[in-house]
């Protein structure tokens, strides 16, 4: 069994296009799938539109990206995890390449991002320096995507709940300490809606800001008031 795990917050707006190609890459992969929204505290439909749409909904009240996944995966019957954001969109291949390395040993991974919608244009520049970066010298997985076996899920413990952003770079290291960790070929592809109406350097000056107070806890912020950029509702 296989298991999509989909943290979700006042998601209604992006949710049902996610759980849609989730549907979607799981059908093509020829196998059982089940798709679980960790209902997060939302204020609005979030819960109705995941039902509506073939998914099964866990309740949490942790307002914490991270707990929320945790809560998802423990309430998931799959021995593979798929993570997937609410405004991110898998594809047939991207699911097949995951499956592949794990089926070949690895533990777990990750995927380089490519972004749909409306983009800013200093976005694509901006990955350009990012992309390698994070991806080929880091070689951690972006939090709108993360995959791993359940048996690996388990010896790490999960997430990090006392992180509020950056956990997916701490869960990345904890995963490579069980065995090879992959970053596969494919792109997956999520929303810009967090750089929309701000500018490069408004986005630079988050950035500085966060790896600031990241900086004592490897890369990791430890409250949500340092998280704000993430927590504070915009959608």
């Amino acid at each position: 069994m296989i298991s999509f795990v989909v943290p979700a917050f006042n998601e209604e707006d992006y949710l049902a296009p996610t759980l849609a190609a989730i549907h979607a890459a799981g059908r093509a992969c020829g196998e059982p799938y089940e798709v679980v929204v960790a209902n997060d505290s939302s204020t609005d439909r979030t819960a109705q539109v995941a039902r509506e749409a073939g998914a099964r909904v866990v309740d949490v009240q942790k307002r914490q990206i991270a707990g929320a996944r945790n809560a998802g995966a423990r309430a998931a019957t799959g021995e593979v995890l798929f993570f997937v954001d609410a405004d991110t969109h898998l594809n047939e291949s991207l699911v097949a390449e995951a499956l592949a390395a794990l089926r070949g040993g690895a533990v777990g991974g990750g995927a380089r991002v490519a972004f749909y919608g409306d983009v800013p244009a200093w976005v694509s520049r901006f990955m350009v320096v990012f992309t390698p970066l994070y991806f080929g010298l880091g070689r951690w997985a972006a939090g709108c995507f993360v995959f791993c076996t359940r048996r690996a899920f388990e010896a790490t413990g999960g997430f990090d709940e006392a992180t509020y952003a950056g956990e997916e770079i701490g869960y990345s290291q904890a995963l490579k300490r069980q065995g090879r960790f992959v970053i596969v070929r494919g792109f997956v592809e999520t929303s810009a809606r967090k750089a929309r109406g701000r500018t490069m350097w408004q986005m630079l000056r988050i950035t500085a800001g966060v790896l600031r107070k990241g900086a004592l806890h490897g890369g990791r912020l430890k409250s949500r008031e340092d998280a704000a950029f993430w927590y504070d509702g915009k959608r």
